[in-house]
């Protein structure tokens, strides 16, 4: 279905590696989270978040009379219900774990994620962890930031004012920062040849989108050397925060005859499941 390559660092300013992730070539499920509130807190709210969408999409895949807990959305494909189930699960998760533990009360979690669907991707966001799109030697964010820097650039702010406001930083979005959780949940198509590129902030902060593109677009890198070169670009620019990265090569012959993950023939489960 892929091959990927997975590499996390704890930079060159931090004592303790707070993000957490999943680069599974079997099921076809990537993800990084970025862990927020302090050194115990940043690490069980990553954890909780990693380990959620991994157990939820492969007993989803597994069992079709599974249970959807935040329901079913016939206009959502499968892949896409999956991920909307599992991101609102972990959010709960983490905020009741934060309310049972003082010491964990102000933990939370970016998260990107990428489920692979025969000739598609589909993906979920919240915070401001990355998903680019690697084509023609053209990198494209395809996620979208949850923080008040990205919402006020798309609303017109000029790069220069947003680079020097003291908020720049803040995110609007998080898992576990609230019980209603709004959740992007995004398909897109997949080419051959595509590069998908997943990380946390700490990887596109100090290095910048170019060095990024420099390092994709370098020729006879195998893909595990790129991981390698993203992670030193990173650190090369001052490693400030952890450092994250998973590159994933499609393989869309083998994704192609993928059955239905409910099984063959199975029709997708009713809306009030």
């Amino acid at each position: 279905m892929a091959v990927s390559a997975a590499r996390s660092d704890v930079g060159r300013k931090r004592s303790i590696n707070e993000d957490s992730f999943v680069a599974d070539d079997e099921m076809g499920l990537f993800l990084v989270a970025d862990g927020m509130g302090g050194h115990a807190g940043g690490e069980v709210a990553s954890r909780i978040a990693a380990d959620t969408l991994q157990s939820f999409v492969r007993s989803s895949t597994a069992d079709h009379e599974i249970t959807w807990p935040f329901g079913f959305t016939p206009s959502l494909s499968i892949e896409a219900n999956q991920l909307r189930n599992a991101i609102q699960m972990a959010n709960q998760l983490i905020v009741t774990r934060a309310a049972a533990d003082p010491r964990l009360q102000s933990m939370g979690s970016t998260l990107i994620v990428c489920l692979l669907k025969s000739a598609t991707f589909v993906y979920g966001n919240v915070g401001d962890s990355r998903l680019y799109l690697w084509r023609n030697g053209q990198l494209r964010q395809v996620s979208e930031d949850d923080s008040w820097a990205a919402s006020m650039l798309r609303a017109g702010a000029s790069a220069e004012m947003v680079s020097k406001h003291e908020m720049r930083h803040v995110l609007t979005r998080a898992l576990g920062t609230t019980q209603a959780l709004d959740v992007t949940i995004g398909e897109h198509p997949l080419e051959d040849g595509d590069v998908l590129l997943l990380c946390s902030d700490g990887l596109y902060g100090p290095a910048g989108e170019e060095a990024l593109a420099r390092v994709l677009g370098t020729p006879g890198l195998t893909i595990e050397e790129r991981a390698v070169a993203l992670i030193e670009a990173a650190n090369a620019a001052g490693g400030p925060d952890n450092i994250t990265v998973i590159l994933v090569e499609p393989d869309l012959a083998a994704t192609a005859v993928m059955t239905n993950p409910f099984g063959a023939g199975a029709d997708p489960p009713d809306a009030h499941v």
